[in-house]
C-alpha cells in the first residue's frame, strides 16, 4: 500500500465531503446530467459512479456499491445481513427483490424465552444466536443475473482492492468502532483485528485482509463463494464456537425472492415501493392515502396542525403493522385490504383535529381474511433513466457484534425483528403479534422502505433511509416535503423530522425540529414529546424539469452524492 494511493483516497473523501457541505448550505444537492449515486460513504458512492461511467447500468452500480459498503461502512454495510431492492427500468417496468434474512431451521417460537416464558434479555440482540441466515450476497447475484451488464468480477473487484489496500477511515467510522470495542471483545470467540489496533482515529488506514479473501471467493464463485466452500465452512465453525444454530443446509438453501412491488397514486405521482415481508410499503401507502384528503401544501411544514395530523395517521398505521404484517410465505398478509382506500378512510375517520388520540384507545383495524437504526440505503439512477433503490442492514450497529473468524464480516442480529413474544416490543419499541412470530425458514418483518416515484410516466424520485422503526415515516415526510411543499431534494432531506409509531405513545422529534410555540400547542391537545439527536439518514435523487438529477446525501451522516 503506497502513500500516494492513501493520499488520493483521502483527497476523494475530503472533496466529496466539501461538496456535500456546500450543497447543504445552498439547500440544493449535487446536480449532474448522466448518472447519480447517493450512499452512506463517499468511497462507496465513488465506486458506484465509476461503474456507471465505465458503461455499467444502475443494477451494476448497485451491486458494486453494496459490496463497497460492506468494506467501508461495516456498521451497516454488509455481507452478513440482508435487505430489499425496488427498481424501475427506463421503459417503465418495475420490480422488487427480497433478500431479507431468514430464521434458521433450528429456530423456534420460544427460543428467546426462559422457563417461565419471559424474554431473556439481550439474547435476540447480541451474540451468535441473534443471527438469521444472511441474504445480501444472494440478492446481489440475483440482481446481476437478471439485469446486469458488466462482468461480475468488475463489480466486486473495487471492494477487494479497498479491503486489501485499505482506506483512510472517516471520523464517523472511527467513532463507531471505538464505541463498540467492549462489545466486540465480549461477544467474539477470537481477537478481532479491529480491536487489537487499539483506539481508532480519523485518517487511520483501515485494512481488512480476511474480508478481501472472502470477497475474492464471491468474485470467483458468486453464491457458491459465500453459501458454500471455504466461507460456509468458516461460517458454520463460527456458529459452533459461539452457540449459534445456522447450519450448512441453512446456507445452501437460502434464495433471494422476486416479489411484485406495491404502488399507489399520490397527487399525480405513482409511488412504487416494497411489498411484505417489508412492512414499509404497506405502511407508506396507508400514510400517503391517509393524508391525501388534507390540504398539506396549505400547512406550515413544521406547524402544529401538520405535526398533529401526521402523528394521528402514523399511530393508526403502526397499530395495523403490529397486528397484520409478516412474511407472506407463512402468513396471509391482507395487503389488498390494508391498502384499500375505503379501509384507510375508515381507519382515519375518527381523527380529531383538536385532540390527540390516546394510543390505548387505538387497536388494529378489523380485517376480513382472504420492523437499528443502523441500516443503510443507497439510491442510483443511470444515464438511461434506470433507477434502483436499495435498503440493506445488519439491524443494530455491527449487527450481533460477532465477526466470522478468518472471513472478516459481521453477522446480523435480525432475529430481534421477529416478535420474540407477542405484545412485547423489540429494540425499536415495535410491537408485533402472531403474524411475525418465529418460524423456521421464515423472513422477519422489516421497516425498510426503498421507494421510487414517477410522474406522467417518467422517473421522478428515488428515496429511502435507514432508521429502524423511523424509516417509514422518514420516507413519508421526504415525499411530502417535495410533493406538497415544493422543496428541493436536498432541502427535503435536510428538513427536521418527527415520528410516531403508536407505542410508545409519544411524538419523537429531532432536536430543534419544532419551535416552542408549536410544542406547546401539541402538548395542550394531549401529545407527549420526546427528543433525539437525529431521525433517519435519507439518500435520495430527484429528476429536475430539464432531466438533470439532483442527488441529496443526508448531512446527519457522511452520506455523499456523486454524479457525472
Amino acid at each position: 500500500m503506497n502513500k500516494v494511493y492513501v493520499c488520493l483516497l483521502t483527497l476523494i473523501i475530503l472533496s466529496c465531503q466539501t461538496s456535500r457541505r456546500t450543497s447543504d448550505a445552498n439547500l440544493v444537492g449535487v446536480v449532474e446530467q448522466n448518472g447519480m449515486v447517493v450512499s452512506a460513504h463517499p468511497l462507496a458512492s465513488k465506486v458506484g459512479s465509476d461503474i456507471l461511467q465505465a458503461g455499467g447500468n444502475a443494477w451494476d452500480a448497485a451491486v458494486a456499491v453494496q459490496f463497497a459498503l460492506a468494506v467501508t461502512y461495516p456498521v451497516a454495510g454488509n455481507l452478513g445481513g440482508g435487505g430489499f431492492a425496488v427498481y424501475r427500468a427506463s421503459d417503465g417496468t418495475t420490480g422488487a427483490l427480497d433478500f431479507r434474512e431468514k430464521a434458521p431451521e433450528k429456530a423456534h417460537r420460544d427460543m428467546y424465552l426462559d422457563g417461565a416464558g419471559e424474554i431473556i434479555d439481550g439474547l435476540s440482540l447480541r451474540g451468535h444466536l441473534a443471527s438469521g441466515v444472511p441474504g445480501s450476497v444472494s440478492g446481489m447475484v440475483a440482481l446481476h443475473e437478471k439485469h446486469g451488464k458488466l462482468d461480475w468480477n468488475k463489480l466486486v473487484q473495487p471492494s477487494i482492492d479497498l479491503a486489501r489496500n485499505g482506506f483512510p477511515i472517516t471520523e464517523g467510522g472511527a467513532g463507531g468502532l471505538n464505541r463498540s470495542m467492549e462489545s466486540f471483545e465480549k461477544l467474539n470467540t477470537f481477537d478481532l483485528p479491529i480491536v487489537t489496533h487499539g483506539e481508532w482515529v480519523e485518517g487511520d488506514l483501515f485494512q481488512q485482509e480476511a474480508l478481501a479473501r472472502t470477497l475474492e471467493r464471491i468474485r470467483d464463485h458468486k453464491n457458491d463463494g459465500f453459501y458454500g466452500g471455504e466461507t460456509a465452512r468458516l461460517f458454520v465453525e463460527e456458529m459452533k464456537r459461539g452457540g449459534g444454530v445456522i447450519s450448512y443446509d441453512d446456507l445452501r438453501q437460502y434464495e433471494a425472492v422476486w416479489r411484485d412491488p406495491l404502488s399507489t397514486d399520490y397527487r399525480g405521482y405513482k409511488v412504487i415501493t416494497m411489498a411484505p415481508p417489508s412492512s414499509g410499503g404497506v405502511a407508506l401507502i396507508q400514510l400517503l392515502e391517509g393524508i391525501e384528503s388534507y390540504n398539506v401544501s396549505g400547512m406550515q411544514p413544521a406547524g402544529a396542525r401538520k405535526v398533529h395530523l401526521m402523528a394521528e395517521i402514523e399511530r393508526r398505521v403502526y397499530a395495523d403493522r403490529a397486528e397484520h404484517l409478516g412474511d407472506p410465505d407463512f402468513y396471509g398478509v391482507p395487503v389488498k385490504t390494508l391498502t384499500d382506500e375505503d379501509y384507510i378512510a375508515m381507519r382515519m375517520e375518527d381523527i380529531d383535529g383538536k385532540r390527540a388520540t390516546l394510543s390505548s384507545e387505538i387497536r388494529a383495524g378489523e380485517i376480513i381474511p382472504y420492523e437499528s437504526m443502523e441500516t443503510t440505503h443507497f439510491s442510483i439512477v443511470d444515464k438511461d433513466g434506470n433507477a434502483v433503490s436499495i435498503t440493506t442492514t445488519l439491524n443494530s450497529g455491527y449487527g450481533s457484534k460477532v465477526m466470522v473468524k478468518d472471513a472478516g464480516f459481521f453477522l446480523n442480529n435480525e432475529m430481534d425483528d421477529f416478535s420474540t413474544k407477542p405484545g412485547v416490543p423489540n429494540q425499536f419499541g415495535l410491537v408485533g403479534g402472531v403474524a411475525n412470530q418465529i418460524d423456521p425458514g421464515k423472513r422477519m418483518l422489516s421497516s425498510m422502505t426503498p421507494t421510487i416515484l414517477e410522474y406522467d410516466g417518467d422517473l421522478a424520485m428515488v428515496v429511502g433511509t435507514p432508521g429502524g422503526s423511523t424509516i417509514i415515516t422518514s420516507v413519508f415526510q421526504t415525499i411530502l416535503n417535495v410533493v406538497d411543499h415544493g422543496m428541493s431534494m436536498q432541502e427535503a432531506v435536510n428538513f427536521p423530522r418527527i415520528h410516531h409509531q403508536w407505542l410508545p405513545d409519544r411524538i419523537l422529534i429531532e432536536k430543534n425540529a419544532l419551535d416552542e410555540e408549536v410544542k406547546s400547542k401539541l402538548m395542550d391537545i394531549g401529545h407527549k414529546i420526546d427528543e433525539r439527536n437525529s431521525i433517519g439518514r435519507v439518500d435520495a435523487i430527484l429528476v429536475l424539469k430539464d432531466g438533470s438529477l439532483e442527488g441529496a446525501g443526508d448531512p446527519r451522516g457522511e452520506d455523499t452524492a456523486i454524479g457525472f
